[in-house]
C-alpha cells in the first residue's frame, strides 16, 4: 500500500466506527474530519441506506424531482449550508450548463458535465427518518441535495416517500 492509500484506508475505517457509533450524524463533518471525500463517506453507509444511480440518469431524475411540489434544495460546503424551500423547476440543456428556469426560489445553472453520481440516502438523521436525492461531483463532493418535504410536525410527506422509493427503485443500482 502507499501512503495515501493507507491513509484513505484509515480515514475510512475511522469513518465507519463513527457511523456504528452515532449513525445519523453529519455525513460532511465525517468526510472532512477524516480526510475523505463525501462520496466516501456515502458509499460507508449501509446498503440499505444509500443506493446510487448514474450521472447519465440526472435528466430524468430531474424531471421526475420537477412533479413532488415543494422540496428542501440543499447546498452543504464548508462555508456553510444553504437550504431553499420550493418546487423544482424543470431545467433545459444549454451553452454546458442545465438552466433551471421557473417560478420557484430554486433557481440557476448547474455545470451537469461535474455530476459523477446519484445517491438516494434514506437514513436517521438526528432521530428522524430523511429521505434525499444528492448529486455528487467528479471530485466526490456534493453539488446539491433535494429532500422529500415535511409537514408542519416535521413528519416526512407521505407521497414524497413514495415518490422517492419509486424513484430510487427506478433508477438506482
Amino acid at each position: 500500500m502507499t501512503a495515501t492509500t493507507a491513509s484513505e484506508a484509515q480515514g475510512l475505517e475511522a469513518v465507519r466506527a463513527a457511523l456504528a457509533a452515532k449513525p445519523d450524524g453529519v455525513l460532511e463533518s465525517l468526510a472532512e474530519s477524516h480526510g475523505v471525500s463525501y462520496r466516501a463517506v456515502l458509499d460507508c453507509l449501509p446498503p440499505d441506506q444509500r443506493r446510487s444511480a448514474p450521472a447519465s440518469a440526472f435528466e430524468p431524475i430531474w424531471e421526475d424531482l420537477t412533479a413532488w411540489g415543494p422540496i428542501m434544495f440543499i447546498v452543504h460546503t464548508r462555508n456553510g449550508v444553504f437550504e431553499t424551500k420550493g418546487a423544482l423547476p424543470p431545467g433545459t440543456l444549454g451553452r454546458g450548463y442545465f438552466n433551471i428556469h421557473g417560478d420557484s426560489p430554486i433557481g440557476g445553472h448547474l455545470n451537469v458535465a461535474r455530476c459523477n453520481g446519484i445517491y438516494f440516502v434514506d437514513r436517521q438523521f438526528f432521530g428522524r427518518r430523511s429521505c434525499s436525492v444528492q448529486f455528487i461531483d467528479c471530485d466526490g463532493e456534493a453539488m446539491f441535495k433535494v429532500f422529500a418535504g415535511r409537514d408542519r410536525n416535521r413528519a416526512l410527506l407521505p407521497d414524497h416517500v413514495a415518490r422517492f422509493e419509486a424513484l430510487r427503485s427506478a433508477h438506482a443500482q
